[in-house]
């Protein structure tokens, strides 16, 4: 088993689809935001507001060495912009889970924690402008996925199990 790296956009669901993937596998799960967020003792959003992106980017790469000189066996969700990390394919078997833009922002505005769920993503501020990284960022998600997930209309174990079967296909 080697590690599966989870992108796609914010909001599209990685986290709930790492949690249906451990339930169902040998397969630990670890959150990039998650791990950044406790090496700084800040929410995301704090550390875009009080330190900006760019600095944000920097903590990025620390977890992406890390991830690549001490991980195994893991199934790791990202946060929407971890995919520039050159190290990705070093990491593990890239996983992209897809879906349009407006089936995203349905599927948060939707969640019984909608409020919660936006207010955590500092970049859904703007719609329009999330629609623009959007779409500068699908093309890429693509060209880097080794493996790709339809998520739009499926709940999140039947991603898991399609991912699941995907990654045993590609191993």
């Amino acid at each position: 088993m080697k590690n599966i790296i989870l992108i796609g956009f914010m909001g599209v669901g990685k986290g709930s689809v790492a949690r249906e993937v451990i339930k169902h596998s040998d397969y630990i799960a670890i959150d990039t935001d998650d791990l950044i967020e406790s090496m700084e003792n800040k929410k995301v959003k704090e550390i875009f507001e009080e330190d900006g992106e760019a600095y944000f980017r920097k903590l990025e790469l620390n977890v992406a060495r890390w991830l690549e000189s001490s991980v195994k066996n893991t199934l790791i969700s990202t946060g929407g912009g971890f995919y520039k990390q050159k190290s990705l394919k070093k990491i593990g078997t890239v996983v992209l889970l897809d879906s349009p833009f407006d089936a995203i922002i349905k599927r948060i505005k939707t969640h019984p924690n909608a409020a919660r769920k936006i207010k955590k993503r500092p970049l859904l501020n703007d719609l329009e402008k999330a629609k623009e990284l959007y779409k500068e960022r699908r093309p890429e998600y693509l060209a880097l996925a080794d493996i790709v997930i339809d998520v739009t209309k499926k709940s999140a174990l039947e991603c898991s199990k399609e991912l699941l079967k995907k990654v045993k296909k590609y191993a």
